[in-house]
């Protein structure tokens, strides 16, 4: 029967990657412009594939070692299933960059043929699609082949065989569970690497561009005089494509197992109480997370493919919009009708299942309605339509310290809404679905995940699209067009990172309550499902746990800013020692510039990554089960605050930069003191938005993936447990 029900995901998998290759091809065959414009896309298409290529090689010397200790540590199926996920999540990324260096160059050039927006918009959100359904597309076949061959071939997910095991060392799990959690650990490797390296790349890269181009040299944005514009436009595309992708389809994969790894220990657990979960019941809730994402990837390819055939509009946000919503609507319908057929000959009371078989979506209708609303408070906080961002550009006529002063209140203040939003779903899917709701909200969050990223995708690849016709020196209204794409990419790239945070946070908590199922099942001392707050242990973890995302922002920060000092001074160099770079006689040093983002990116990234693997582990051996716990609570709450505060002032401080060039304000323009302060607020945000905020929610998932692994070794050897 399982067999049966992966047919319709296989299904499913083929047409949302079979969509992303005729758009890969669609997009390669359009023109390019003109031969300028060529040599330009190809010298932005050769770093970024440098960059990625280098990277790649870490994460796969990383991953064969990862690979192998699990192999030898738990069991040789659990390593086969990281390197799995890695392979997924490393073959979307590249996919989507490749798209995004390929389709910027035709963004720009279908803006100086047509000079329509509507038409340049199909181009730019053509090649963000590729991305969005590779991820997600790639993030399923994983899980599809994950079921097929350890699920059915192995029968892990048989009922006789959702028990707990005992290998070699005496470390005890469920098996299927510890075969997807090894997946989701995958691609939660390549995300790290991708958003953390990617991320100081970019912006080291656009700090030193920014920094000596506009405000010391006078010079506009993406001037071909500019010795870092291109690395500037590299970091587009390995930061903000590759990165990106890798995030939110760790996060999706991430709310999956979640649910799968909730609903076998659940059903373990429950065997021998008054009411266990019957055989026939645990096998459709760990089937249905998949079934559900299969229904969304259709309905976002419907979405998309919506905005592009119709007639082309002058109103690119609304056209963005409606495909996200009408994706979203599709899916609450059709998931609905599938969930009532799935569940209704079922008795599920047992897993607080309120609504009969509508439960589990009703959960996950509410994790999309959240999701909405936490895309519309991203919005507001961010986008120039509105107030918050309007009254950072108005201060900005004070001066500087008045820009920055005004980003980080609306950053703060951007915090609470969105906490209370994700605070209520917490309450309302335990409310109508149990435990296993709360995962399911985290899955609807992130159902139109193709759809989500191809619209977030679609920013960066406009951005790229304005660099490439400032340097071709096109005309005025090319740059005009790309421009107005940009600037809503900025808004709508806010709105993915608060789905990518709050699906996060909601996924995070499904895994911690994973990990106390674990405990129950593999250590006979410990009886109940539960965490106690006030045990030493716990709290001391807690408290260790809300420092760590300000250990990491930091080293993140500290090597963008050392990375783009390094920038700032070459590029200073370059203009002291070659004075004709600024009278265009003379083209500047590229390739200096690139390989100072990439050399600062690959060195820089490393201790951020062996804090977010190495300190649930190394806390587990030396305390003990309870204080990883109160570690991941106090690492989740912490680490939600500081991403929604770093994506949204970073996000305003950048809008309200173009408020000012957009001309919206009267007597102000490019190159006034009031647009230098502008700048220098974004610049102060770069780093924010681009590099903490999406890191932080890897670091939620990628410690409670991690935790949920190691538990199962380090609940029975600790160094505590010697002294007890």
């Amino acid at each position: 029967m399982l067999t049966a029900f992966l047919i319709p995901v296989a299904i499913a998998v083929l047409i949302t990657l079979g969509f992303a290759a005729y758009h890969y091809i669609y997009t390669k065959r359009l023109s390019a412009g003109t031969k300028e414009m060529s040599e330009i896309a190809d010298a932005i298409q050769e770093g970024a594939n440098a960059f990625i290529a280098h990277e790649y090689k870490i994460i796969i010397i990383a991953a064969i070692v990862i690979a192998v200790l699990l192999s030898v540590v738990i069991e040789w199926y659990v390593g086969i299933t990281f390197f799995l996920g890695t392979i997924m999540s490393a073959s979307a990324g590249f996919v989507g960059m490749r798209i995004a260096t390929i389709s910027n160059v035709r963004v720009s050039n279908e803006a100086r043929l047509t000079k329509n927006l509507g038409k340049t918009l199909k181009v730019a959100l053509r090649g963000g699609s590729v991305m969005g359904f590779c991820a997600a597309g790639f993030a399923l076949l994983g899980m599809l082949l994950v079921y097929l061959i350890f699920g059915a071939g192995l029968r892990q997910v048989h009922p006789d065989n959702v028990i707990v095991v005992e290998n070699w060392l005496g470390i005890s799990y469920i098996p299927f569970t510890m075969s997807v959690t090894g997946y989701a650990l995958g691609c939660s490797i390549v995300a790290l690497f991708d958003r953390v390296g990617g991320g100081v790349y970019t912006k080291a890269a656009d700090m030193g561009a920014d920094l000596v181009g506009k405000t010391e040299a006078h010079i506009p944005e993406d001037d071909p005089r500019n010795p870092a514009t291109i690395a500037d436009n590299v970091g587009d595309n390995v930061g903000d494509v590759a990165g990106l992708g890798a995030d939110l389809l760790e996060s999706y994969v991430g709310s999956i197992i979640s649910c799968i790894v909730l609903a076998a220990y659940i059903f373990y657990t429950s065997m021998n109480g008054s009411n266990p979960v019957s055989p026939e019941l645990m096998s459709r809730l760990m089937i249905y997370p998949i079934l559900f994402s299969a229904i969304g990837l259709v309905a976002s390819v419907m979405g998309i493919l919506y905005v592009l055939l119709k007639k082309p509009s002058d109103k690119p946000h609304r056209e963005l919009n409606f495909s996200l919503w009408s994706s979203a609507f599709l899916i609450v319908i059709g998931s609905g009708i599938f969930t009532w057929f799935f569940f209704r000959d079922l008795d599920a009371s047992m897993m607080g299942f309120r609504f009969g078989a509508l439960s589990p979506w009703l959960a996950a209708v509410i994790g999309i309605v959240v999701g909405m609303l936490i895309g519309f408070f991203a919005e507001y906080y961010t986008s120039y339509d509105f107030k918050p961002t309007r009254k950072i550009a108005a201060a900005s006529r004070g001066g500087t310290a008045l820009t920055i002063t005004n980003g980080l209140a609306v950053g703060m203040k951007s915090c609470f809404l969105p906490v209370v939003t994700i605070a209520s779903a917490v309450i309302l899917s335990n409310a109508v679905s149990g435990i296993y709701g709360v995962a399911m909200a985290s899955i609807g969050m992130l159902s139109f995940l193709a759809a989500t990223v191809s619209v977030d995708t679609y920013g960066p690849i406009a951005d790229n699209a304005g660099g490439i016709s400032e340097m071709s020196k096109l005309d005025p209204s090319v740059r005009q067009i790309t421009d107005k794409l940009d600037s809503i990419g900025n808004t709508t790239a806010a709105i993915g990172k608060g789905f990518a945070i709050g699906s996060a946070a909601l996924a995070s908590l499904s895994l911690m309550v994973s990990y106390m199922y674990a405990q129950v099942g593999i250590d006979d001392t410990v009886a109940e499902v539960s965490l106690n707050i006030i045990n030493t242990y716990t709290l001391a973890g807690a408290f260790i746990g809300g420092a760590i995302p300000f250990l990491f922002s930091s080293l993140l920060i500290d090597a963008v800013a050392i990375s783009a000092g390094e920038m700032v001074d070459e590029v200073r160099r370059q203009f002291r020692e070659t004075p004709k770079i600024l009278t265009g006689e003379v083209k500047p040093d590229y390739t200096r510039c690139i390989t100072i983002s990439a050399s600062g990116a690959l060195r820089k990234m490393k201790l951020p990554v062996v804090i977010a693997v190495g300190f649930p582990v190394i806390a587990g051996f030396i305390f003990g089960a309870q204080f990883v716990g109160g570690m991941l609570i106090g690492v989740t709450i912490s680490a939600v605050m500081l991403a929604l505060f770093s994506a949204n002032s970073g996000g305003a401080w950048d809008n309200a930069k173009k408020y000012v060039e957009s001309g919206e304000m009267e007597g102000e323009e490019k190159g006034s003191e009031t647009h230098d302060a502008t700048v220098i607020g974004d610049t102060v945000g770069d780093p924010l938005k681009d590099t903490v905020g999406p890191s932080l929610d890897i670091l939620i998932k990628i410690m409670a993936t991690v935790s949920l692994i190691a538990v199962s070794i380090y609940s029975r050897f600790n160094l505590m447990s010697f002294f007890n």
